[in-house]
């Protein structure tokens, strides 16, 4: 198996999530209602799954290992762009959310802001998965020897193996940090 081949196993998974916010897009477009705990799901799902678990691998593993690649111009560039791409999808999810908190204080003006980020996502991810699965990934597998594959596979795998825990580590300490000083 090719190290992309995860990758795009991934993309279906986000795919699916992009439709579920698309069908809710529609309905807060309908009646102006916003389902906080739906924003809450879909952004824990796109920083969980999607930037940390699949760009993870993207940027931490493919990106890194093609950096020090003689890629063609044209794959160089996609690259960048790729990268470009994630930076924009983690402000807009990082937008969502502030937008989100301001509606739950009753700023009801938000529900824009709430449109106009999910909108952007369900625009954003099927042309930036798009790029990736039909203009990059493949192309760029043959500046890796077979050895380099296997290698970045088991690297894949062992980053998701640690996700996980990764996350809750990451929980445990920011509610350490919160709850400092405080006795029970």
């Amino acid at each position: 198996m090719m190290p992309v081949a995860p990758l795009m196993i991934e993309h279906r998974l986000i795919e699916r999530m992009i439709k579920a916010i698309s069908n809710e897009l529609t309905h807060i477009e309908t009646t102006g209602e916003i389902n906080p705990g739906f924003v809450d799901m879909a952004v824990d799902f796109i920083r969980t799954y999607t930037d940390h678990c699949h760009h993870g691998k993207e940027e931490e593993i493919l990106f890194r290992d093609l950096q020090d690649k003689p890629l063609s111009e044209d794959l160089r560039v996609t690259l960048n762009e790729l990268i470009e791409e994630h930076r924009k999808g983690r402000q807009m999810v990082a937008e969502l959310v502030a937008a989100k908190e301001e509606y739950i204080r009753g700023r009801r003006e938000s529900v824009s802001r709430i449109v106009a980020c999910m909108r952007y996502l369900v625009d954003f991810y099927p042309v930036h998965i798009e790029k990736e699965d039909q203009h990059f990934f493949l192309p760029c597998m043959r500046y890796f020897t077979q050895d380099e594959k296997d290698a970045m596979l088991q690297e894949e795998y062992d980053f998701d193996r640690n996700l996980v825990h990764d996350k809750y580590r990451t929980i445990v300490e920011n509610v350490e940090g919160a709850t400092a000083g405080k006795k029970a």
